[in-house]
């Protein structure tokens, strides 16, 4: 390598990330450690987010006691898939993230940016705390782990269920565990770079 650039990571690597990656609907028994949950977090956390604000929070629902709490909110064809999966991550955000911006950006009163403008504070807490579940899936797959993120369930039933009394709330669910290919379709189509982009 010369100059101050990066090499690209190799096709392998891209393959595990994006190209060969899929969509799970199955996934083996095997468990997922809590030490490899914890490993994704530390992942999960080094991705950027605005002032550092790092809005995202996450319940990994592992148990079969919280598994019987979240079941009530998946619409029927999600059920039977996501109570099987080894882990469910409710991906979620904190509405008072901007209370630990003097621990995360100290060098400047960041929280008077968005103290008292609640739609900016909501704003920025949706949009952040969502690039933070995207930071899991791909962290997830750098780890080995196979991921089935979906939207079909009743997010205020699972904000009842699991953050009745705080300032979190959910955004979207992804199962996660060891994928199992059998059941999962064939790639959709994707469009081409000059049907969604331009180049000014």
């Amino acid at each position: 390598m010369t100059g101050p650039h990066r090499a690209p990571l190799d096709d392998a690597a891209l393959d595990t990330l994006f190209r060969a990656a899929r969509t799970f609907n199955a996934f083996h028994p095997e468990p997922v450690s809590d030490t490899t949950l914890r490993a994704l977090f530390e992942l999960v956390k080094m991705g950027p987010t605005s002032a550092n604000g790092l809005p995202g929070r996450f319940v990994f629902v592992t148990s079969e006691e919280a598994k019987a709490k979240l079941k009530p909110a998946l619409s029927a064809n999600n059920r039977d898939k996501t109570m099987a999966a080894p882990v469910v991550v409710i991906v979620a955000h904190d509405m008072r993230w901007l209370d630990n911006l003097p621990r995360f950006f100290p060098h400047t009163d960041a929280k008077s940016w968005f103290e008292g403008n609640e739609p900016l504070i909501e704003e920025t807490a949706f949009r952040n705390g969502t690039l933070m579940g995207g930071y899991l899936i791909l962290a997830a797959r750098s780890l080995g782990l196979d991921c089935g993120p979906m939207s079909g369930f009743d997010k205020q039933m699972v904000d009842e269920a699991f953050f009745a009394g705080t300032t979190y709330r959910t955004n979207f669910l992804v199962n996660l565990g060891y994928g199992d290919p059998q059941g999962v379709k064939e790639r959709l189509p994707r469009p081409d770079f000059d049907e969604f982009c331009k180049i000014v």
